[in-house]
């Protein structure tokens, strides 16, 4: 009798501390936080829920934006931790600003190229899905939409809208220390824009995206990788297309003399120019530069006219160009399972 009592109340235990083991495990996942512009969420403003998140969080935080237009220009501080912020529909959940860098500030001064930016993301651990960032200003320049500088970033199924350096990938740009990590992940999103629209120090990979260079383009990248930075920008499977004029657009250009931008798998419309990259007056940087390409297909893809100082990779070359190999880091950062 007393061994059954026994066995029962230690199956009374077990369920408890399962049942305690639940809450605990409940309390782990993502806590939530609604925008919404009616009024019907946690807040009306994507800013007022960014601040609203407690510094250096264990635990990830969703921000679920709901369908809207919402005028900001938002900061994302380096002290805040995991960060997903996920949009209703990426075409009708837009963030939106107009500035641009020969703005003025209220001393008089230009805000410059940096402080243009719609957006700034500065911590790590930041996600972001179905979901518009735009600089609206027009044709006046450098304008940005999305400014990175953390680590371990990664966007799905975003769109990035502007003109001129609409996508920032700053990185360590203006930083003494250039080997502070700054990766980026993008999958399945669509970037547009005109003159040097993805540029900076960071490295990003562009999985299965759409770069789209709009009527007056150019120069589709300006990167800026720093010395001794085995990756900086990676298109892998991805269309380079828009309706820039034919034989109009260089897939790169470097704005620092080691720049390395490389597609994979890529299919290039006719807007490319045969020559495909251009040294930016800078013949030096054509022996520190690496820009290559492999298996490049459709009308732009004029491999035989490319400029001599580019190169295609060989089949060992671009075993180790894959996501996985680009992003992981000392610390094997899963870039694809932060999207979950």
């Amino acid at each position: 009798m007393k061994y059954s009592i026994f066995l029962k109340n230690t199956a009374l235990f077990s369920v408890a501390l399962i049942a305690l083991f639940n809450l605990l495990s409940f309390k782990t996942k993502d806590k939530t936080i609604v925008v919404s512009k009616d009024g019907k969420g946690d807040f009306i403003t994507i800013q007022q829920a960014i601040n609203s998140i407690e510094n250096s969080s264990s635990t990830r935080t969703k921000v679920f934006i709901k369908n809207g237009i919402y005028k900001e220009k938002i900061t994302i501080p380096e002290t805040k931790g995991a960060i997903l912020l996920e949009g209703e529909n990426p075409e009708k959940t837009i963030i939106t600003h107009d500035d641009y860098a020969s703005k003025k500030n209220p001393e008089g001064k230009e805000i410059g190229t940096t402080g243009s930016s719609t957006i700034f993301i500065y911590s790590n651990d930041f996600t972001a899905k179905n979901i518009s960032f735009e600089n609206s200003s027009g044709k006046v320049g450098q304008a940005v939409a999305v400014l990175t500088s953390g680590d371990r970033i990664a966007f799905e199924n975003c769109r990035f809208l502007g003109n001129q350096d609409t996508l920032y990938v700053k990185g360590a740009q203006d930083l003494e220390d250039k080997t502070k990590p700054s990766r980026n992940y993008f999958k399945n999103c669509y970037i547009e824009g005109t003159t040097d629209y993805i540029f900076g120090a960071g490295t990003a990979v562009f999985e299965n995206c759409m770069i789209y260079s709009k009527e007056t383009a150019s120069y589709i990248t300006a990167a800026s990788t720093p010395q001794g930075n085995e990756f900086g920008f990676v298109f892998i499977n991805s269309k380079i297309i828009g309706n820039a004029k034919d034989h109009s657009v260089y897939l790169g250009r470097p704005w620092r003399p080691f720049a390395r931008t490389v597609y994979i798998d890529c299919e290039l419309n006719k807007t490319i120019k045969p020559e495909g990259w251009h040294n930016w007056n800078k013949t030096e940087a054509e022996k520190t530069t690496l820009y290559a390409e492999s298996n490049s297909k459709g009308a732009g893809a004029t491999i035989a006219q490319r400029a001599s100082w580019s190169h295609q990779l060989t089949q060992q070359e671009r075993k180790k160009y894959t996501a996985d190999n680009i992003l992981k880091g000392k610390d094997n950062w899963n870039a694809k399972k932060s999207l979950q």
